[in-house]
């Protein structure tokens, strides 16, 4: 078993822009800021992080978006979709209206068409009729390896939803709440992945965002068990986005750490040297993605670990 992969799929932008929809609970959305040509800009940002992660020699399948529906957060796949080994296909429920038309058909067939296998789909989008949701590995940090679901549950991640993943996929559920301040309120942090990364030896997590003391506890205790070294950021470097990390490889076996440029800025000399124990730290630019989608490199990275046909 696999956690970490060296191909990723991602979604070239068309129309993108702040989502109104998302904005109610993403509280990283920034809407006092007006950008010009925000698609424009979104879209170059896009392609030199294509490009920055192919130099690296990871291997990325470009989907263009279609234009015909209203998807300003197409560029966020992780949320819809999660891909595992044995060639299963997971597809979520998504909070916002407009976010599920991000669900196409043709991005499986073109997995397919780059010579992967899918066997089973398995299909928790009917959960949205009854207001339900779970946002892909947005909610789910999964630990592939050790077999643990780590979920911080919110408006976006539903606990008995996470609980019937957990039982279809065989994971432990790992069920906690991430709390952010919000002009001076404590608010659930809308998906686990901005607060929490997982490597093949390493989280990075912030604790302080844990107010229950108890759960803070069990989390530490499943990293621990797993024999992952526990790096610690701040709630200022979560705004940051700083948990939205994710490491993956490339053919010839590098580790890399990709992080965004504001994420790597954040960090302390002492941090940086951490992860640099194991892997390079790969670092682009999105400020307009993640000034206006409140999502940043982790969200725009859908891993493929499917077998190959």
């Amino acid at each position: 078993m696999k956690q970490i992969t060296d191909t990723v799929f991602m979604v070239r932008p068309v129309q993108f822009r702040l989502n109104e929809q998302t904005a109610v609970n993403n509280y990283y959305q920034d809407e006092g800021i007006k950008i010009i040509d925000q698609n424009t800009k979104a879209q170059a940002e896009f392609d030199a992080f294509v490009k920055a992660l192919q130099e690296k020699g990871v291997k990325v399948i470009i989907v263009s978006d279609d234009e015909k529906n209203d998807t300003p957060d197409s560029i966020f796949p992780n949320n819809w979709i999660s891909t595992h080994q044995n060639g299963d296909i997971a597809l979520y429920p998504m909070f916002a209206e407009n976010r599920r038309l991000e669900r196409r058909p043709e991005v499986l067939d073109l997995l397919e068409a780059e010579g992967f296998s899918i066997n089973n789909i398995i299909d928790y989008t009917s959960a949205e009729e009854e207001g339900f949701f779970l946002e892909g590995t947005g909610s789910l940090l999964l630990d592939r390896v050790n077999k643990k679901a780590y979920c911080s549950i919110s408006p976006r991640a539903d606990e008995e939803l996470m609980i019937e993943f957990c039982e279809d996929f065989e994971y432990t559920p790992v069920i906690f709440t991430a709390f952010q301040t919000v002009e001076e309120k404590r608010l659930p942090i809308y998906h686990t992945n901005v607060m929490m990364a997982l490597g093949e030896n390493y989280a990075v997590i912030c604790l302080d965002c844990i107010d229950d003391k108890k759960e803070r506890k069990s989390v530490l205790y499943h990293l621990k068990e797993t024999g992952k070294e526990v790096i610690t950021i701040t709630e200022a470097q979560v705004n940051a986005f700083a948990g939205n990390m994710m490491q993956v490889h490339n053919a010839a076996g590098d580790k890399i750490l990709v992080m965004s440029d504001q994420a790597y800025q954040s960090l302390t000399p002492d941090q940086i040297k951490k992860l640099e124990k194991y892997n390079q730290i790969l670092h682009p630019s999105i400020e307009t993605i993640e000034t206006l989608g409140g999502g940043s490199v982790r969200c725009m990275m859908a891993e493929v670990f499917l077998p190959r046909a």
